[in-house]
């Protein structure tokens, strides 16, 4: 497999997904449990054949999997499973407070953007409509996930209260 396309994705969304993959490594590497590092993995995995399919222009990789319903279900399964071990959310909070929490915002912010990127393409690229909904799970995902490792390691969540 060669590495460069000669094509490239004409700066729409493929190197913010590689990105959004690469800071959930970043994130797998932190002291979390095996769990969520197997989650962060399968969401890995899974943006892969998203990048995959970004990045093919020619549509030659038709055959390889596609994201699905299951995908979305798997992370609200996780969301679910996380928002049953946290106290109820009133207010904003400021993300911080904790190294591996720092990193999981900004891997949450990455996925966003990545989001508003997919727009135009998912215009021409209908089959790729379910990686909207995904890529909106996992921010949802990921900011359940901050709130967990803050109670994990015993992190107070600092709630924004505005100031008038």
């Amino acid at each position: 497999m060669k590495i460069y396309t000669k094509t490239g994705d004409k700066g729409n969304t493929y190197g913010t997904i590689d990105e959004l993959i690469s800071w959930l490594g970043l994130l797998r590497s932190q002291e979390l449990d095996q769990h969520d590092m197997n989650i962060i993995l399968k969401i890995q995995d899974k943006l892969m054949f998203v990048s995959s399919h970004l990045s093919d222009e020619k549509k030659s990789l038709q055959n390889l999997p596609i994201l699905n319903e299951n995908d979305v279900e798997l992370l609200e399964n996780e969301i679910d499973r996380i928002d049953n071990l946290l106290p109820t959310l009133n207010s904003f909070i400021i993300p911080g407070g904790h190294q591996t929490i720092a990193y999981c915002h900004v891997t949450r912010n990455v996925c966003r953007r990545a989001e508003r990127r997919l727009v135009p393409v998912i215009k021409e690229r209908k089959e790729l409509g379910i990686t909207m909904k995904f890529l909106n799970r996992l921010s949802d995902y990921l900011f359940m996930l901050c709130r967990k490792i803050g109670k994990e390691n015993n992190i107070n969540e600092i709630t924004w209260r505005p100031k008038l």
